[in-house]
Parts: structure tokens; C-alpha cells; sequence
């Protein structure tokens, strides 16, 4: 149970880190590659780095010590609140020195739960997290909201400043967001709102004026009377996470928010949810991640690695980098593999491969977008072994125009895009690369791709150094290049 005290505490915790980010994450440097046109070695294989990035990813190990949440007073029936049980339970294992809480059978009703360090939480199967409906179970915490730092009601599971913590099991998470629960506070009648009921838009709005104007992060305080939707699962400034085999339902936002996190593995889980603003995983700001043989069936991107919005993400500073996806498979949502919006803090090293994606309800394959407004450097990501039998849009989409950025003046640079063996069944477009004129998408390379029934031509705007490499598109060699500032369409 969150105190005054604790809440005290974290405010002041949060108005040291808006001064600026951590030194764990140093400011982006040179890039992997320089240029795809010096013909580097890696070049030839950027994926030679994989087992030296994966060899610094590892799961926490856990004391064989079990901590049954019955024993704090928790009952399974769907009714009681098992809040202060599990609280009770993962203080006694963290105070132990670590160990499983484990959530046997049945339906466990709860508000917010806070891991601590060397504490997994453990759904043996049969079991559910029931999430309470009532925001007041929700108290105030450090986090980020769209890539802002604020005040804002507790993620459902949260962790802040801790080590070597899991969720993990064959048990159920259920965020209890629906039609008239946490969705309709989105703003659109497709989720449940009405005219003349609250919605998060003024809020939202708030909140990119303070980030905008650099308002200390203790003085943006949301939560209870106002509507910015919590996250499901977030461990913030923390080292050493794991998620595995665990399936999360009915998120009220973004399902898994690694923040400011090093050391992070998500293996094994499933994500269903078709409210809004859904993400899958979205790792922000976050290094040494792993993601890997997932299912996503999410209403908006089912991977988006995130950085921070515009002015703070600037603040702060923090790339995500070395980033693995692998054996994962997506069946709906905005993108399958995304870079961005929320990227102003950069993101290099990212490496996706054999993923299976299905469905005309996923809108891009492979897809990165920024914009003047955000301004971040976006390089060294590569992707292999991608199947999708059918998407909305395109199989590569790169948008430097992405969203509204009128008046932006933060240039955006995106740059080393490599893509092998990208295989789509059906498109809009096979790929669609948007730059701007003063920053053009630089060194995209397709090799060994194919893209079949595709209804339009493809759209390649303001990129120098585009190479296709036994591409082809309705079954005929696309061409080799495109120039700079030239639409060129690959037929």
C-alpha cells in the first residue's frame, strides 16, 4: 500500500531525474555503420553483433522460496480485495531476500500491485489477476505518459528503482478495461464514450504544454479527477526484468512499458486487447532488451520502441538501443515491428527476425516514424525472416511526417535500415519511405524480398541510398535504386 510518505518520496525523486537523464545510458555516439555506401564490414553482417548483445541480456534468478498470497489473506473468489495481501506477500519475500509470491487457482480481485527487488510474481495456471475498475485503487506515481514524465495514477503492476524482479506463470492478467471501464476515457464513441462525459483530450493537452515548457516533473500531478489512462505493466529505472508465459487481457493503455530499464526479457507471452492506444511492448528508453516468441493481437502497434516525447525526451537523453524480436507472432495492430512516435531520445541496435504476421487488421509490417516536432536519430535497424501473409499498408514504412509536426524545427534523422527476406502476401504498397527534403532517409537496403499482390506502385520520397537486392514486386525484379528527392516507384 502506497503511503504519504512513499508518495512524498517519489515526488522528490522525480524533481532530481527531471534535471536529466541517467549516466548508465550515455548520448548516442557513431554509428554502427557510417554509411551503407563505404561498404563496411558490417555491412556485409550487421548481425555478426547479436551474440555479443544477447550475451548481456539474462533473466534474474529467484530463491527457491514460496510465498503463497492465500497465507496474507487473499481469497480467489472474484470478490474479495486482495490488495493488502498481495502487498503483505511480496514485502515478506523481498524482506527474506527473495523468492516466488505465488497466486494459486482462482480469481484474485486487486487494485494496484508494486513488485520489489528479488521478488517474482509468480500465476501458477488456473489462475487470475483481476483488476479493479475503481481509478482510487491507482495512486500516484513517477511514470511517463505518452513519453512525458508526470504524477499520474499507478500503472497495475509497477516497480520503480528495483532489481531483479518477474511476472511470470501460466496464469491470467486481466486489466478489467472494457466499454465502460478505462476505454472510454479515450475520447470516441467507438470505446464506449458519450457526449458530455470526461475524456483524457484536455488532460493530454495539459501535459504537452508542461513538457513543452519544461514544468518540473513534481508539479504535473494527474491521477484521480483527471483521465490519462494507466499502463498495465511497468518497471521504471529498474535492471534485470522478466515477463514470461504469462497472458495479459484488457489493458486500459500500453500492456508492457519497460522504462528506463537495462536487462529486459519478455518471452513467451501472450497480449490480447482491442482498446485503445493497446501497444503490445513498448520498451522506452530502455537497453539490452528481448522479445521474444510472443503473440500480439493488440488494437495498436504490437512492438514500439519508444525514447521520450519531443521536449523531454530531449531532456533526458536516453536512447533505447540493442533491441532483439525474434519468433514472435502479431495478429493485428498498427505495426508489427515499430520505431517510434515517441522517440525524440533516438533508438539504434534494433534486430528483428522470424516473425510471423497475419491478418488484413495489421497496417504495416515493419514500420518507423518521427517527425520535425520529435527530432530523433533513429539507425542501425535491421530485420530478417519477416513473413506476413497480409497487411493494410506496406511492408517497410518509413514516415518522417508522421502525426502533426507543423512548426517542429527538431530535424529528424533516420538512417541504416537494413531488411532480408521480407516476405508479404498481399499490400497497399511493398514499401513507403516518406523524408523530409532538408533530412532524407539515408541507406535503406532490401535484399532477398518479395512482395506479392501489391495494388500500388511504391512510394519513395527524399531518400538517398536506396538499394534493392533481388527484390521483387508482383513477381518482377524491382529496380536497383532511387535518388535522392526523386518519387520513385519500384513496380
Amino acid at each position: 500500500m502506497s503511503t504519504r510518505r512513499d508518495f512524498l518520496k517519489t515526488v522528490a525523486i522525480a524533481g532530481a531525474a527531471s534535471l536529466g537523464g541517467r549516466a548508465a545510458f550515455a548520448a548516442a555516439g557513431s554509428s554502427i555503420l557510417d554509411s551503407f555506401s563505404h561498404r563496411s564490414p558490417q555491412l556485409d553482417d550487421p548481425w555478426s553483433q547479436l551474440p555479443q548483445i544477447l550475451s548481456r541480456i539474462r533473466p534474474p534468478q529467484f530463491p527457491a522460496r514460496n510465498f503463497d498470497i492465500c497465507k496474507f489473506g487473499a481469497a480467489g473468489d472474484g470478490k474479495t480485495d486482495c490488495t493488502e495481501a498481495f502487498h503483505d506477500a511480496i514485502e515478506a519475500c523481498h524482506r527474506a531476500g527473495g523468492g516466488r509470491v505465488v497466486v494459486p487457482p482462482g480469481d484474485f480481485l486487486t487494485g494496484a500491485i508494486r513488485l520489489l527487488s528479488r521478488v517474482d510474481l509468480h500465476l501458477l495456471e488456473g489462475a487470475t489477476i483481476r483488476f479493479s475498475a475503481d481509478s482510487r485503487k491507482y495512486p500516484l506515481v513517477f511514470t511517463r505518459w505518452e513519453g512525458i514524465e508526470l504524477m499520474n495514477f499507478s500503472p497495475l503492476i509497477y516497480a520503480f528503482q528495483q532489481e531483479d524482479i518477474a511476472v511470470t506463470g501460466r496464469g491470467t492478467l486481466d486489466g478489467g478495461a472494457n466499454l465502460q471501464h478505462w476505454w472510454p476515457w479515450k475520447g470516441s464513441e467507438k470505446f464506449g464514450w458519450r457526449p458530455g462525459e470526461p475524456d483524457q483530450n484536455k488532460d493530454r493537452e495539459r501535459l504537452h504544454e508542461m513538457g513543452a515548457k519544461g514544468v518540473p516533473v513534481r508539479e504535473r500531478i494527474f491521477g484521480e479527477g483527471h483521465y490519462l489512462r494507466p499502463q498495465f505493466i511497468e518497471p521504471y529505472r529498474s535492471k534485470n526484468v522478466l515477463i514470461e508465459g504469462v497472458t495479459v487481457v484488457n489493458s486500459p493503455m500500453w500492456n508492457l512499458h519497460p522504462t528506463l530499464c537495462e536487462n529486459v526479457t519478455v518471452r513467451g507471452v501472450t497480449l490480447r486487447s482491442s482498446g485503445p492506444n493497446t501497444d503490445g511492448c513498448d520498451p522506452e528508453s530502455s537497453k539490452n532488451v528481448l522479445i521474444e516468441n510472443c503473440l500480439f493481437d493488440t488494437d495498436d502497434d504490437c512492438i514500439a520502441i519508444k525514447s521520450g516525447r519531443d521536449n523531454d525526451g530531449r531532456r533526458l537523453h536516453t536512447p533505447s538501443e540493442n533491441i532483439v524480436i525474434r519468433n514472435c507472432r502479431m495478429l493485428r495492430g498498427h505495426g508489427g515491428v515499430t520505431v517510434g512516435s515517441e522517440i525524440s531520445g533516438g533508438v539504434r541496435g534494433v534486430f528483428a527476425e522470424k516473425c510471423h504476421m497475419t491478418g488484413p487488421e495489421l497496417f504495416d509490417a515493419l514500420r518507423i516514424k518521427n517527425n520535425m516536432l520529435r527530432g530523433g536519430h533513429l539507425e542501425n535497424i535491421y530485420a530478417r525472416d519477416i513473413r506476413a501473409d497480409e497487411v493494410l499498408i506496406a511492408g517497410l514504412s518509413i514516415d518522417d511526417r508522421y502525426g502533426k509536426s507543423d512548426g517542429g524545427t527538431f530535424v529528424p534523422v533516420i538512417r541504416n535500415v537494413e531488411v532480408r527476406n521480407l516476405d508479404i502476401g498481399r499490400s497497399r504498397y511493398a514499401i513507403e519511405l516518406r523524408g523530409l527534403e532538408n533530412a532524407p532517409i539515408e541507406n535503406v537496403r532490401l535484399v532477398d524480398c518479395n512482395f506479392a499482390h501489391v495494388a500500388r506502385p511504391s512510394v519513395v520520397q527524399f531518400v538517398k541510398g536506396l538499394t534493392l537486392s533481388n527484390v521483387r514486386i508482383n513477381g518482377k525484379l524491382a529496380g536497383s535504386s532511387a535518388r535522392h528527392g526523386q518519387s520513385h516507384a519500384a513496380e
